[in-house]
């Protein structure tokens, strides 16, 4: 299959690129390496991904030149997995107007681009974090989403409701993944696993914030690629959405003390009030992955951690430590 992956340099779009190109897919990449981390770190990651047969198209989501020129690199009919996408409830709060840009504007560009070119599927990366801050678990695709609490989870909310309106309108396949705190090998610098090994490994504090009670769904990386894969292959009637995540929730203070246990070192904790746009828990309801893609979370978060300590300790220190 000929697919355009967005967002291929990043975390999880590496992954998933490396594993259409186990399965002999034809891959081409639009990324615009931006600098909302270290874009060296990406550029490494997409060397390697080139020498893989990865095709790249550097280009911006909200140009709609750079977004035609790599569907015309992709090729008519190719399936389309959207992840490129502003990322990080905090900053959002701080820049709302860019994030509606790249993530709305981005999108709508994308969906236009995908009708033109009869794009045979096209997969959505959206967020857990559009179920907003609820107590009741655990979270299911038919539950409300009209409680966003940040304007990065507003974003992912109107990026599910433009593919909603395209596959209504044009007949496009479309289907929405609400990832759940996605970890791994390679996992952003700036996300909590990552940000709290660095720290540890620093033997400097780490920012702990509330009382250690918030939960998270964690999904290790090689799972939620599973779960992408397999929604790329299925035929969508019509508009899904779809939870990826490990229905088991981690506390904070429990999250902590597997990051000490992977790594073999204690960490110095900085105790902070609760961040604004946080919410107190994530947890997915798998049941209709499980039905229509055979998809279910595997990973338990102690290998997951093992499998992160492992990269870690061995990674390049240049942008990740």
């Amino acid at each position: 299959m000929n697919v355009l992956l967005t967002g291929g340099a990043g975390f999880i779009g590496s992954h998933v690129a490396e594993g259409l190109v186990k399965r002999g897919d034809r891959v081409t990449v639009l990324d615009c390496f931006d600098t909302f981390y270290d874009p060296a770190i990406k550029r490494r990651t997409a060397a390697r991904l080139t020498s893989l047969g990865v095709m790249f198209v550097e280009g911006d989501l909200r140009n709609v030149a750079d977004v035609e020129k790599a569907f015309a690199a992709a090729g008519q009919g190719a399936g389309v997995i959207h992840l490129a996408a502003r990322a990080g409830v905090r900053p959002s709060i701080a820049q709302p107007l860019l994030y509606s840009e790249v993530n709305v504007d981005g999108t709508t560009n994308m969906l236009e681009a995908a009708r033109k070119a009869k794009a045979s599927r096209f997969v959505f990366a959206s967020s857990s974090s559009v179920y907003g801050a609820r107590s009741n678990a655990p979270f299911s695709e038919d539950d409300r989403i009209d409680r966003p609490v940040s304007p990065y989870a507003a974003t992912k909310i109107a990026g599910e409701m433009l593919c909603a309106t395209f596959a209504h309108l044009y007949g496009l396949e479309t289907c929405a993944l609400r990832f759940f705190t996605v970890y791994g090998p390679r996992q952003r610098p700036d996300l909590a696993i990552a940000k709290f090994a660095r720290l540890i490994g620093r033997n400097e504090t780490v920012p702990f914030f509330g009382d250690g009670k918030s939960a998270r769904d964690y999904t290790f990386v090689d799972d939620t690629v599973r779960g992408v894969i397999a929604a790329l292959d299925h035929r969508w009637p019509q508009f899904e959405v779809l939870n990826l995540g490990g229905s088991r929730p981690v506390t904070l203070s429990d999250l902590v003390s597997g990051i000490e246990k992977a790594l073999g070192q204690k960490a110095k904790l900085d105790h902070q009030p609760d961040q604004p746009g946080d919410v107190p828990l994530t947890c997915a309801a798998t049941e209709k992955a499980e039905r229509l893609l055979g998809w279910k979370a595997t990973t338990p978060i102690d290998q997951g951690l093992a499998r992160f300590a492992e990269w870690f300790k061995t990674a390049d220190a240049d942008g990740w430590k």
